[in-house]
């Protein structure tokens, strides 16, 4: 092999600490509407990532389902259509059904952190979907039953009921008739009587116009919000250690921010009683049965679906 001539070597080494410093450029995406909760505060996030990253990681934002519709999400990130997403396992089932599984999670994301279930997440999430599990930064926020009809007990026999797979089976087996539509078809439905209501987080009904068309939320919430962020495992690689550093820090930065669903719970919970919807709340029985029926139901679709991984999350995240 020809040496290198001493010129030569000193241009090598001199390009070396300008390639490792390159600055990367992300394309991220919301599988949330842009007008979201969700997609606001993860504008906010990239923006002070930006500005903390000149000169070494930079955050595109190309938007929300009308960019890559929701569904595909997952998909987009797999096949590095896109380099990140914040969406919900519930949106790319169609490429691992245990990523819903993230829903039963009993312990919040720091201590999933620190308990190792963190590489246990990532493990599976790498293998099945080539994808890196970011972190979690909408936290604290249940799903709520909505309705139009009135109910004393956790009973949905003869009640249409619109669904996500997020709670699909669970309405199910309380006995209701699911009805799968886009969210851009449930206030129609609603106002034509199609469905008798539908599931969704204490709060977002606001932005989507439902709460006129809606008369009752119930308690308990059940299940807990799992909003995150997802990288393409290929993306991740590129990465110098630098950069993944910096990303990683910016993410953990974003999660400590997640108290903040607690007082969003309060207010959206005040804000749709100052709408005319009622609260209907089951005795403390009812209640323990209407949860406990929900984490069944969850675990057993989960590891129905896919057994040994599902088994593996439920060991990691439950107590």
């Amino acid at each position: 092999m020809r040496k290198l001539s001493g010129a030569m070597l000193i241009a090598a080494l001199l390009c070396a600490p300008a390639a490792w410093a390159q600055q990367a450029t992300l394309r991220v995406v919301s599988a949330f509407s842009e007008n979201s909760i969700y997609v606001k505060r993860l504008e906010a996030w990239m923006k002070t990532v930006n500005e903390e990253g000149k000169g070494v990681l930079q955050l595109n934002f190309v938007g929300g389902p009308r960019a890559i519709p929701t569904f595909e999400s997952g998909n987009a990130v797999k096949t590095g259509v896109v380099d990140i997403a914040l969406t919900t396992g519930a949106f790319y089932t169609n490429l691992m059904p245990e990523a819903d599984a993230l829903k039963l999670a009993q312990i919040p994301v720091a201590e999933q952190r620190r308990s190792g279930a963190f590489e246990v997440i990532n493990q599976i999430w790498n293998e099945r979907a080539n994808m890196v599990y970011l972190g979690r930064p909408v936290e604290h926020q249940t799903f709520h039953l909505y309705l139009n009809k009135k109910i004393d007990k956790p009973d949905l026999t003869g009640l249409k009921i619109r669904v996500t797979p997020v709670y699909r089976d669970f309405f199910q087996a309380l006995g209701a008739q699911v009805i799968t539509t886009a969210p851009g078809e449930v206030y129609t439905a609603l106002e034509r009587g199609v469905v008798d209501g539908y599931g969704w987080p204490i709060g977002g009904i606001f932005d989507l116009g439902w709460h006129e068309k809606t008369k009752y939320r119930v308690d308990p919430g059940f299940y807990n919000v799992e909003v995150s962020l997802v990288m393409n495992l290929d993306a991740w690689k590129r990465l110098t250690p630098p950069q993944r550093e910096f990303l990683n820090r910016q993410v953990l930065a974003f999660e400590a921010q997640n108290d903040f669903w607690k007082s969003d719970n309060e207010a959206e919970a005040k804000r749709q009683a100052q709408a005319g919807i009622e609260t209907i709340t089951f005795d403390a029985a009812a209640a323990k049965r209407y949860l406990d029926k929900a984490n069944e139901v969850g675990w057993a679709s989960a590891i129905k679906a896919s057994p040994e991984n599902a088994r593996k999350l439920k060991a990691v995240l439950t107590k």
